[in-house]
């Protein structure tokens, strides 16, 4: 019962454009590099903007509980909830689904402490796992994740301090909308094969291929804002190493022309024309700016915004002013964008 489970179904009126990222949820046990500490670029005064697609695999930290079983369980009767993440089992620290199960495996029956995160607070219960099937199999009837691999769009890089950006916003649970817990993560070089156009009520997506062995980058952190990390591949380094730009100030970025760089067909990254019709005055993370593309290549191959889309950067004036994060299910034409400084604030 504890195990991976499949993308919820329930469709939602906004999504991320960069949701592909949720789609090939998988137990990527592969060894990580644990990544640098963060570096502070908040206050940086250019960057370079990318706009290529990047594979992005990404571990939590402990296991997050996505679903209780139906009925009476072990999970629910010790009160885990959905959302809850999962850190210490017996006194041991979790770090994957497959090392959890064994640890209730261990219990055999018996009472283990469990040390569990939901959202701020640290709770301490005691779970008995049972054999409800008979077959020598314990477990508490609950499905966890520890792991979420799939397609985003580098937003900008800093070759002063060999970091990214990517997504613009976080990588959140596609059933519990939580932002997963960060351990460890990657990317990988991503290159787009097709595309799913975007229609009124469905999004499109980017399709493409990626290798999970081939890192060429560590993430540090998986924030509300966006991922962020270091490359470490040198060809990589030496590609998105070119044409800086000035990073605009809040109050630089205006209603009106701007355009997007994005990574549709194969490995090439192209200049979209796109209208900023509003600066939103929000707090909600990944909500700066209501976007509308206008270009009729863009609308063409994609319809619009499309999942995979997430991070492509917001170009006005010269200046790097923010990146595309999500569609409008009800109008594909048509998403959102996040301020190049909000998401910086939480690089």
């Amino acid at each position: 019962m504890d195990e991976t489970v499949e993308r919820s179904k329930k469709p939602k009126s906004v999504r991320g454009g960069g949701a592909a990222l949720a789609l090939a949820v998988a137990l990527l046990m592969s060894a990580l590099t644990i990544p640098a500490a963060a570096v502070d670029i908040s206050s940086v005064q250019t960057l370079i903007p990318v706009g290529h697609t990047v594979g992005i695999k990404l571990f939590s930290r402990g296991v997050l509980v996505v679903k209780l079983a139906d009925g009476e369980t072990p999970a629910k009767a010790c009160g885990l909830a959905a959302g809850d993440v999962i850190v210490q089992c017996a006194g041991s620290t979790v770090t994957s689904t497959e090392q959890f199960q064994s640890l209730l495996q261990d219990a055999a029956g018996e009472s283990a402490k469990l040390e569990v995160h939901r959202g701020s607070k640290t709770l301490d219960l005691s779970v008995t796992p049972n054999d409800s099937d008979g077959d020598g199999k314990y477990a508490i009837g609950a499905w966890i994740r520890d792991s979420m691999a799939g397609i985003g769009t580098m937003t900008f890089y800093d070759p002063n301090s060999n970091t990214f950006g990517a997504l613009g916003h976080g990588v959140t649970d596609v059933d519990t909308a939580a932002l997963m817990p960060f351990s460890a993560g990657s990317i990988l070089p991503s290159t787009v094969k097709m595309v799913k156009r975007g229609e009124t009520g469905a999004a499109g997506e980017l399709k493409g291929d990626f290798d999970l062995t081939g890192d060429t980058g560590n993430l540090y952190a998986n924030t509300s804002g966006g991922v962020f990390g270091t490359l470490t591949d040198q060809e990589l380094i030496e590609r998105f190493s070119k044409n800086p730009l000035p990073v605009a100030e809040n109050d630089q970025v205006h209603d009106g022309k701007a355009t997007i760089l994005a990574n549709v067909d194969g490995d090439e990254v192209k200049e979209y024309e796109i209208q900023i019709t509003k600066i939103l005055n929000t707090d909600v993370a990944g909500r700066n700016l209501l976007i509308t593309v206008t270009d009729p290549e863009l609308l063409e191959k994609t319809g619009g915004i499309v999942q995979g889309m997430s991070g492509s950067p917001i170009l006005q004036d010269g200046r790097l002013v923010g990146a595309v994060t999500h569609v409008l299910l009800g109008d594909p034409t048509r998403g959102y964008g996040i301020l190049i400084r909000n998401m910086l604030k939480n690089s």
